[in-house]
């Protein structure tokens, strides 16, 4: 038990929404810090929601992804300002590229009062940023709707053969582990 208390006490949890949930997950998993992630649906109102329930906004819910991670190596802050604000285009609402609707919404759902206050002192300091203001919401931690199990680390599998994916995922990941090369994973254990 003192075990698993003391890894509770190591880890902080975080959820997000920035379009797309496969690219998000994705570029996630590589930062350094982040233990876990899980991708599902959260912000609506349909109870258990199926991939197809969130599209043409249907449910409410925003595509999202669910971050463990250590707060000694990966604080919320630089999370949100490091990763958040750079992985995605804050300032276009309920869509990013060529997904639109509201599952697509940039959303923070703060798990505490410490992260709500954190994600409107990141909204105001990336505000600056940006050509066009920052829309992104911050929206109560609702229930947590894991997607199915073919979505979860997708990039990894099916995401591979996916022609949409391919043109989109590749560049993203290309440009951040560009900036942030330090502070991945793959980085990091060169060291």
């Amino acid at each position: 038990m003192s075990n698993q208390v003391e890894t509770a006490r190591r880890t902080e949890v975080a959820v997000l929404a920035g379009g797309c949930f496969w690219g998000v997950e994705d570029i996630l998993r590589d930062v350094a810090g982040v233990i876990d992630t899980d991708v599902g649906y959260t912000g609506g109102w349909l109870e258990n929601p199926t991939y197809d329930d969130t599209h043409d906004s249907r449910s409410g819910h925003a595509e999202s992804v669910r971050i463990t991670f250590d707060p000694a190596v990966l604080s919320y802050e630089d999370l949100l300002e490091q990763w958040f604000f750079r992985l995605h285009d804050p300032t276009t609402l309920n869509r990013q590229g060529n997904d639109v609707g509201t599952q697509y919404r940039s959303a923070i759902f703060p798990h505490d009062a410490a992260q709500e206050a954190e994600a409107k002192a990141a909204i105001a300091r990336n505000a600056g940023e940006w050509p066009n203001p920052i829309v992104t919401t911050i929206e109560p931690l609702g229930e947590w709707y894991p997607a199915e199990d073919y979505h979860q680390e997708y990039w990894d599998g099916e995401g591979q053969r996916n022609p949409y994916c391919l043109a989109v995922i590749p560049p993203k990941l290309k440009k951040l582990r560009k900036s942030f090369a330090a502070r991945s994973k793959a980085e990091t254990a060169a060291v």
